[in-house]
């Protein structure tokens, strides 16, 4: 999945949002327009702000020590964001040369000096920050002093306790994906089809620009938020405030991480040098500090260990994946005691040579055997006490390539590609589904899976479904693991046949590895559906899957990112005429089968979320997010974002408010990806490409948060 060397693909130079551009210029405007924005203040802002910009109850100060940190070493773009959400009643509603002079005038009260013109131009405004203070705090993260009222807040907060994760509030977001189940639906309804068109911005919030694709969480009013560079916040999730601010140093550099935890009074924390932190959920203060032992030697070269998931909370254990790239010995799952921070137990993601499963991998010795990465979220059932994760393949093909002539061998390479059914008491593997045995293109089944009670026969059953790189979505049940059905939307061409019984895949001969007979895969090994989670909806019985059609050639020319003799490089889609290569696809699981699908131009960048209100949200590279009717597919609402959106959406609701979330401007693979030119016959990739590289400032990473007008 780490693909750091499909060039074409990913090339050797990536576009990366967190690059360094030419320092941006300090902002100036004319005493002219300050003139004009003092009446203008009068007239529409001092009863609410106060006449000397002081601030007046609940509507922040303008001037002074409030200004300097809210604003300072920020894009005057952002306060013109602030700005033209007023007046309150009707926002969007002065004129450009107005909120233009608005800001002027605040500029000059806070002692900035005058020169040339202000633009009115969103774009220039990019390129123009408001300066520093000399000798003050430069860092614009830096948390604020809180209100007495937030302070309150914080201390007020219940423990999250076993009932609770249980069944949580719906106005909380308290687990990646929402509930244990990973299913990312919503049960609040306050925003909905009937009013989706009344949804607008509500408050934005500035973060570091770098690596990372985390999804917030949110608890009775508090956001808790897993950024760059290992960096936990706990903001206000009415307003964006920072309540408080853990920065976790140490590690060489900071990768993209999915997620925090959230149980009892703490947050959970995976960092980029493999330790695991609970922090107090109400100040940030640290508890514990957990290193997790991966019993190898450093890494070197292509081999590492990595956390990129979120830790799944069940009862008093805090149970982390641990990815493995060319790593000897492969991943694991690994469960600390959420009051210590002490190991409890370790699954194995590689089978080892005399246990169950150790047959598997060509009579390998252990050393010999990598991968088996845990690179996406567990999920977790309490009836039955399991829970479940999704396995990746390996790197190392090239010794898997062929079965050896041996009895009781085979290169099948368990537990690559599984669902794996563990009890989190003790770590012992209950059941295990291969989905693709020895996959041999890097198309993993490695992502969330959810689980869902659906009719099969006629009687309700509790299943397991999940969709790899190749977006077949399959079903298993959930005590058993007995293979139930797939659903194949037709974007791969590896498989030829699926048995209706057993699930086991027939493999079309000329798609196996041959450098000295080159053949086009689809998808690409980036996968038809990659990182951003699914969604399904209890109200429509509708799963939808967030694709994107791209195709790769392996032939002898290209990246060597297996080790089976091919190298991988870019092939053509054949349905590429239109440029709509990104789709979204509703699924129907009662009668198995496609429902409706949205195709678009511009690739799929977050997670799905649905909602009671009766609508899909999905945010894209063009930047957008977007609201469809969850039943028709119909698009019903759209709004530009400032930055390509990631990770996952979130919705929660504050003092009777519902709110919609995303995260923007963050790097990972999967969104810096979709940004490169290399996907031939999509106009928008080339686009956003272009518009990245050529950018005169830093990429400006935030939280955007939506709600409905007054």
């Amino acid at each position: 999945m780490f693909l750091k060397r499909f060039s074409r693909l990913l090339a050797t130079v990536v576009v990366v949002l967190w690059a360094q551009f030419a320092q941006a210029e300090n902002a100036s405007f004319s005493s002219e327009q300050a003139e004009r924005g003092k009446e203008k203040y009068a007239e529409h802002c001092a009863a609410c702000h106060g006449a000397n910009l002081q601030g007046i109850h609940l509507s922040p100060a303008l001037v002074g020590a409030r200004f300097d940190q809210s604003w300072r070493s920020k894009p005057i773009s952002v306060l013109s964001f602030h700005v033209q959400r007023m007046p309150v009643a009707a926002p969007n509603s002065l004129g450009e040369d107005t909120y233009t002079n608005l800001i002027a005038f605040i500029l000059q009260a806070n002692g900035l000096p005058s020169g040339t013109p202000l633009p009115n131009s969103q774009d220039k405004l990019d390129t123009l920050q408001i300066p520093a203070v000399t000798g003050g705090v430069t860092d614009p993260y830096t948390p604020v002093v809180h209100s007495t009222e937030q302070a309150k807040l914080l201390q007020n907060a219940s423990l999250i306790s076993d009932a609770t994760a249980a069944n949580p509030s719906a106005d909380d977001w308290i687990r990646w994906g929402n509930s244990a189940t990973g299913t990312s639906f919503s049960r609040l309804d306050q925003i909905n089809r009937k009013n989706i068109q009344r949804l607008q911005p509500a408050w934005r919030a500035p973060l570091r620009s770098g690596p990372n694709m985390s999804s917030p969480l949110v608890h009775q009013g508090i956001m808790y938020l897993h950024t760059y560079p290992d960096t936990v916040l706990a903001m206000d999730a009415a307003n964006g405030q920072v309540l408080w601010r853990y920065e976790h140093t140490g590690a060489p550099r900071s990768s993209a991480k999915m997620g925090i935890g959230l149980h009892g009074g703490k947050v959970l924390v995976p960092t980029s040098d493999l330790r695991l932190l609970a922090l107090d959920a109400k100040d940030g203060s640290l508890i514990w500090d957990h290193a997790i032992d991966t019993r190898a030697p450093a890494a070197t070269g292509r081999a590492q260990y990595q956390l990129r998931t979120a830790p799944l909370v069940v009862g008093n254990k805090v149970i982390q994946g641990v990815t493995a790239s060319f790593m000897p010995k492969g991943g694991f799952i690994v469960a600390v005691d959420i009051d210590s921070g002490e190991e409890l137990w370790r699954f194995n993601s590689i089978a080892r040579p005399g246990e169950p499963g150790g047959e598997t991998w060509n009579n390998l010795p252990l050393d010999k055997r990598s991968g088996g990465s845990v690179w996406h979220q567990g999920t977790y059932d309490e009836e039955l006490n399991l829970v479940y994760f999704g396995i990746a393949p390996t790197y190392d093909t090239g010794p898997l390539l062929h079965e050896l002539d041996a009895a009781n061998v085979s290169n099948a390479a368990l537990y690559t590609n599984c669902t794996v059914a563990i009890n989190p008491d003790t770590g012992e593997l209950v059941w295990f589904y291969q989905h693709m045995p020895n996959d041999q293109w890097d198309l993993d089944w490695a992502f969330e899976r959810q689980i869902v009670t659906i009719p099969i026969d006629g009687h309700p059953r509790k299943v397991v479904m999940n969709t790899g790189k190749m977006a077949v979505l399959e079903a298993l049940d959930a005590q058993t693991g007995e293979y139930l059905f797939s659903i194949d939307p037709g974007v791969q061409n590896v498989i030829t046949a699926i048995d209706p019984q057993t699930g086991a895949k027939e493999i079309d001969p000329e798609k196996m590895p041959d450098p000295t007979r080159p053949t086009t895969i689809c998808p690409s090994a980036l996968g038809s559906r990659s990182w951003p989670p699914t969604s399904y909806s209890t109200q429509t019985g509708l799963a939808y899957l967030p694709l994107f059609e791209m195709c790769m050639l392996l032939s002898d020319k290209g990246s060597a990112l297996l080790t089976s003799g091919v190298r991988i490089s870019n092939a053509d889609h054949p349905d590429a005429q239109d440029g709509k290569l990104a789709r979204l696809q509703a699924v129907d699981l009662v009668n198995k089968r496609l429902a409706w699908t949205h195709d678009q131009v511009a690739p799929i960048s977050t997670g799905m979320l649905t909602t009671a209100g009766g609508l899909l949200f999905s945010g894209d590279v063009e930047p957008s997010l977007k609201a469809f009717n969850d039943k028709t597919g119909e698009l019903l609402w759209q709004a530009e974002l400032s930055e390509a959106p990631t990770a996952g959406l979130i919705t929660y609701r504050v003092n009777g408010i519902q709110y919609l979330a995303v995260m923007v401007g963050t790097a990972n693979l999967h969104v810096g990806s979709l940004s490169r030119t290399e996907f031939s016959g999509n106009p928008v990739t080339t686009a956003v490409a272009t518009r990245l590289t050529s950018r005169q400032t830093p990429a400006n990473a935030e939280i955007w948060t939506f709600a409905l007008a007054d």
